[in-house]
C-alpha cells in the first residue's frame, strides 16, 4: 500500500508540475531556448527529481520542449514554417471563439475584459514587458471562457505552449501592436457583434504577428548563410 501511495502522489506531483511548467510557456515566463535543469527545477519546487523528469518529458511529447541529449532539455524554437502552421490554425479557432463570445458576454465579461486591456496599457507604459505578455495571454483566453468552448480551449492550451516563449521573444518590440487591436475585440463584444469580434482577434494575430514573422525570417536568413 505505502508503494502504490507513493506512486499516486508522485503522479500527482508530476501533473502539478506539468500544469505549471506549462503555465509558464504559455505565459512566456519561459523563451525560446531556455534549459531546464531538472535538479535545479526539483529544488526550487520541493520536491524529488522524478515528477520534474516526467513533466518534461511529457511537454517534450508535446512538442514546447526539446531533448537534444538526455542532459539537454530546452525550450523549443519553433521554425518559420511551424510559426505560420500555428498562427493559420489560431486565426479560425480564436476568431470562432472571439464570435461565440460576442453572443454570450455580460456586462460583467465586458468589464473585465476592459480592466485587463486597461492593466496593459499601464505595463507598457511602465515597460513592464513580462506582465503585458501575461496580460495578452490572459486575453486570449478570457475570450474562450466567455465563449464557454472548454474543448476549443485544450487544443488553444497546448498550441499556446509552443507560441507563447515566441510571442513573449518578441513583445517589447512589438510596441502598441501588442495592444491597439484588442480594443475593438471588446467594442466587438459590446455590441454583441460576432462578425466583427472575428475580424478583430484575427486582426490582432496577425499585425502583432509581424514581428515574430520579420523575426523568423531574419533567424532562417541568418541560418541560411550560416549554412
Amino acid at each position: 500500500m505505502d508503494m502504490i501511495k507513493s506512486l499516486l502522489d508522485s503522479d500527482l506531483k508530476g501533473d502539478q508540475i506539468y500544469a505549471q511548467l506549462a503555465a509558464q510557456l504559455m505565459s512566456g515566463q519561459l523563451l525560446p531556448g531556455d534549459r531546464l535543469k531538472i535538479r535545479e527545477l526539483a529544488d526550487k519546487m520541493g520536491t524529488s527529481v522524478t515528477p520534474v523528469r516526467d513533466a518534461l518529458l511529457r511537454l517534450v511529447q508535446d512538442g514546447a520542449l526539446v531533448m537534444p541529449t538526455p542532459r539537454d532539455i530546452r525550450v523549443r524554437s519553433l521554425t518559420l514554417r511551424e510559426y505560420l502552421e500555428i498562427r493559420s490554425i489560431r486565426l479560425e479557432l480564436e476568431g470562432m471563439a472571439a464570435g461565440m463570445a460576442a453572443i454570450k458576454a455580460t456586462a460583467a465579461d465586458v468589464e473585465r475584459m476592459e480592466a485587463l486591456m486597461a492593466a496593459n496599457e499601464t505595463a507598457l507604459a511602465n515597460h513592464e514587458f513580462q506582465q503585458g505578455i501575461v496580460l495578452n495571454q490572459v486575453f486570449h483566453f478570457e475570450l474562450c471562457r466567455i465563449a464557454e468552448m472548454p474543448l476549443l480551449t485544450e487544443i488553444l492550451n497546448r498550441l499556446w505552449m509552443k507560441i507563447g516563449p515566441l510571442i513573449a521573444q518578441a513583445y517589447h518590440q512589438g510596441g502598441r501592436a501588442m495592444v491597439d487591436h484588442h480594443y475593438p475585440v471588446v467594442q466587438a463584444l459590446r455590441n454583441r457583434d460576432h462578425q466583427a469580434a472575428r475580424i478583430a482577434i484575427q486582426t490582432d494575430l496577425l499585425s502583432g504577428g509581424r514581428i515574430i514573422l520579420h523575426l523568423k525570417m531574419q533567424e532562417d536568413a541568418a541560418a541560411g548563410a550560416g549554412g
